[in-house]
């Protein structure tokens, strides 16, 4: 049987073939920008397969209707208790004593009626894919926290009350930020020059990134800050931190009494950052290899040779976590088999004269992704897939739509109590230099998001031993140093159970820290700040699993900044502290901040 052969790309048949994908893709990518990249295909799936289980489970059904009876009659009986009777309301939505006066306590108990069966009923089980079973309720949960009465005017006591009281004024002030807003979305450019976009409540290198330092070392995708020293005498060994790639540095050195740089610099480390270049269209084609190469090896080089230190400490947060990670275990790999020469591909991708790692801190930084936590809602093939032609159309994923996606994470606080202060109770956004931060967002380019989201996420190949560098695979057994790793109680971007997976992935010592407080303000926390704690304990070499809810149980709880055991931790693992030095002037690029962390764009 003759074998049919392809048409070539001027022949009809395929060049309606190709209209018809490009077709496709200009209608996906459009549709992501209105949807923040979710796909409705994917949504409509995981909905049916669970409508569709419940459907032919009739014994589940009986419990659910029963279920429902019990709750509305305990919202009723709840309603009729005395308001100084009742519980204090733990739900912050309805922590106002107003919401224990009637009608009002009818109305949130009846909401919380609803919203228990809902969250029943989604956590069915048997049969549904754990995935759909995830974004089902994590979906439900979504509208659950929309229709909460805490969001309307009518049904919100506080927003009456104040209304009562300003007359009018607050709802008045209310719809004044909202017209502002709307109009700033109608009237939003993507291509509106840094020069003309409104400047940040905290201006950068004036208010935050102020710690003393200079740019000595730049290449095309990142510029390396290296701090002044503030005391006599410093640790021989330099600390390196990598920040995500996802977020301005500056995270790590907000105003001076919160800044993480400033703090270290006192205690006497010699520490330089990486500032990641917010990237355009033209870089498209940077991939997960060359943040790997230019963004951490390359800065792990400079970091030696600026400094003349032949062992470093090396920090990542978030992503850049993971990426030292990688990192961490090529180095160990090359020095396992140091008596061997370097393949072609090691030649090519590392560069020659890296410095030994003294120790490895990962802060808030994943190296499995099987339980990302609720970030795994939006990682499916389906969803990937319109991702990708939306990134592919623009070269990059937008900041807003990244910052949009962490919104949707913490809806409950971010999106819906921020709508009912501004817009019913007429109140301004806080403004303090962690918002202004994070409102200084960044973008990705397209080939570097797809792959990280891709193979971390998606196929999980770091931790099953599938992700390859310099043409080997990588296994983070190789990881030689000490390491410190931090989690943080309430996080929904890496989850600590998550964080703490690296337990099962090095056999090398790890001290774990879990401390108080989310993603970045858990990572923020400052000796002085109140009602602050951390637990901390170490698993030597090779000394078996411990799971995540024993160590929570045993770990010793300790009040204060988890700064401090950090800087004890990296102390006990440095030299004897040698004289500081100024910054040689022939190193010097420019002043810190630097210019990539500058870069600002309108989308």
């Amino acid at each position: 049987m003759a074998v049919e052969k392809p048409l070539s790309a001027e022949h009809p048949q395929e060049r309606l073939r190709a209209r018809a994908r490009e077709l496709d893709a200009s209608v996906q990518a459009k549709a992501a920008r209105y949807n923040n990249g979710l796909s409705p295909i994917a949504l409509a799936l995981a909905q049916v397969d669970w409508a569709l289980h419940l459907l032919a489970a009739p014994g589940r059904q009986s419990v659910l209707a029963q279920r429902a009876l019990e709750l509305a009659l305990q919202a009723w009986r709840n309603t009729g208790v005395a308001p100084d009777e009742q519980v204090p309301e733990k739900d912050a939505r309805f922590a106002d004593p107003a919401w224990r006066q009637w009608p009002f306590n009818a109305l949130k108990e009846n909401f919380k009626a609803t919203d228990a069966w809902w969250r029943e009923a989604v956590q069915q089980d048997g049969g549904v894919s754990q995935h759909h079973l995830h974004m089902v309720s994590f979906f439900a949960g979504q509208a659950l926290d929309a229709l909460s009465p805490s969001n309307w005017a009518w049904s919100n006591p506080e927003v009456l009350r104040l209304a009562r009281e300003t007359q009018g004024k607050s709802l008045q002030e209310g719809f004044k930020f909202f017209q502002q807003d709307f109009l700033d979305q109608l009237t939003a450019n993507p291509d509106t020059p840094a020069e003309a976009l409104e400047p940040l409540p905290y201006a950068v290198g004036q208010d935050v990134a102020v710690t003393p330092g200079k740019v000595v070392f730049r290449n095309a995708l990142i510029e390396l800050i290296q701090y002044s020293p503030s005391t006599p005498k410093v640790q021989p060994e330099p600390i390196l931190i990598v920040p995500s790639c996802i977020m301005k540095y500056y995270i790590l050195d907000l105003s001076s009494h919160n800044s993480m740089v400033k703090y270290l610099v006192d205690q006497g480390h010699t520490v330089f950052i990486v500032s990641w270049r917010n990237p355009d269209a033209e870089d498209r084609d940077l991939g997960m290899q060359d943040y790997l190469r230019l963004g951490v090896m390359e800065a792990l080089a400079a970091v030696k040779a600026r400094s003349g230190a032949p062992r470093v400490h090396a920090m990542g947060y978030c992503l850049g976590g993971t990426f030292l990670a990688i990192v961490a275990a090529v180095l160990g790999r090359l020095q396992r088999k140091k008596d061997q020469p370097r393949t072609a591909a090691e030649q090519a991708m590392i560069p020659s004269d890296m410095p030994e790692l003294a120790s490895v801190m990962l802060l808030a930084a994943q190296t499995d992704f099987a339980e990302p936590g609720e970030l795994g809602v939006f990682i499916d093939e389906a969803q990937l897939a319109v991702l990708r032609q939306s990134m592919n159309q623009r070269g990059y994923l937008s900041g807003k739509q990244m910052g949009g996606s962490f919104v949707f994470l913490a809806s409950r606080g971010l999106l819906w109590g921020r709508n009912t202060r501004r817009y019913l109770m007429g109140e301004d956004d806080p403004n303090f230099d962690l918002m202004s931060w994070n409102a200084d967002t960044t973008r990705l380019p397209a080939r570097m998001h797809s792959e990280y989201l891709d193979s971390l996420f998606l196929r999980n190949a770091l931790a099953s031993g599938q992700y390859r560098v310099a043409g080997a695979t990588v296994a983070l057994k190789d990881i030689q140093a000490p390491m410190l790793v931090v989690g943080t109680t309430k996080d929904h971007v890496s989850p600590w159970k998550s964080v703490y997976k690296i337990h099962l992935q090095t056999d090398t010592h790890v001290t774990f820290i879990l401390c108080e407080g989310g993603h970045n303000a858990g990572i923020i926390s400052e000796p002085g700040r109140p009602r602050r704690s951390y637990q901390v304990n170490s698993v030597e070499d090779n000394s078996g699993w411990i799971d995540p809810e024993e160590w929570k149980e045993s770990a010793p709880v300790v009040q204060g900044s988890w700064w401090e055991a950090m800087h004890a931790w990296v102390a006990a693992r440095s030299g004897k502290p040698v004289p500081a030095q100024p910054i040689p002037v022939e190193h010097v690029i420019c002043d810190a901040p630097g210019t990539y962390v500058m870069t600002r764009y309108a989308d």
